[in-house]
C-alpha cells in the first residue's frame, strides 16, 4: 500500500465517521453513491489498466528512450505536446499511461509536456468546445496553449535535470 491510497484511506474514513455522525442515513448514501461510481467505470478502468500492461510489456523502451527521453532536446518535448494532444480519456486512464512511458525512460520535460498538454490541449475537448464557444475561440485558445507544453516540460528539465 502506497502513501496516496493511505491518505484516501483515511480520508474516506472521516468522511464515513462524519457521515454517519450526522444521523440522518448520508453514511449510507455515500457508500451507495460511491458504489454507482464504481459501477459505472469499473469497465473503463479495467481495459486502461490492461492498456497500461501491454505498453509496458510491448512497449519499446529503446524507442521511448530515443524519440522522448532525457537527451531528446526540443524534438522530445515537441512530440510530447503532439502525444498529450492525442491522449483519449480521464485521468484513469491517462496517468497509468503516461506513468509507463516515463517508466520505460522517457525524459521528465518530455513528460511534463505530456501531461500539460493533454490537461490543456487534448483534442478531444474541441468537439465539446466548439458548438459553444466557436471556432475563433478554439484556434485561438489552441494557438495560444501550443506553447506552453514545451516551456513547462524545458523549465521542468532546466530547473530539476532530465
Amino acid at each position: 500500500m502506497n502513501q496516496a491510497t493511505l491518505i484516501l484511506i483515511v480520508l474516506a474514513l472521516g468522511l464515513l465517521i462524519y457521515a454517519w455522525s450526522r444521523g440522518d442515513g448520508s453514511h449510507r448514501k455515500g457508500i451507495t453513491q460511491g458504489w454507482s461510481t464504481l459501477k459505472r467505470t469499473l469497465m473503463l478502468l479495467v481495459v486502461a489498466f490492461v492498456i497500461v500492461g501491454y505498453v509496458n510489456v510491448l512497449g519499446p523502451q529503446d524507442l521511448v528512450r530515443d524519440w522522448i527521453g532525457p537527451g531528446s532536446g526540443w524534438r522530445g518535448l515537441l512530440i510530447g505536446t503532439a502525444a498529450g494532444m492525442l491522449l483519449p480519456g480521464g485521468p484513469y486512464v491517462v496517468f497509468p499511461l503516461i506513468a509507463t512511458l516515463y517508466q520505460a525512460g522517457a525524459g521528465l520535460g518530455p513528460t511534463l509536456a505530456i501531461i500539460t498538454s493533454w490537461a490543456a490541449l487534448a483534442l478531444l475537448t474541441v468537439s465539446f468546445e466548439l458548438p459553444f464557444l466557436g471556432w475563433r475561440f478554439t484556434l485561438m485558445r489552441l494557438g495560444l496553449g501550443v506553447v506552453i507544453p514545451p516551456l513547462v516540460g524545458l523549465v521542468g528539465q532546466l530547473l530539476f535535470g532530465g
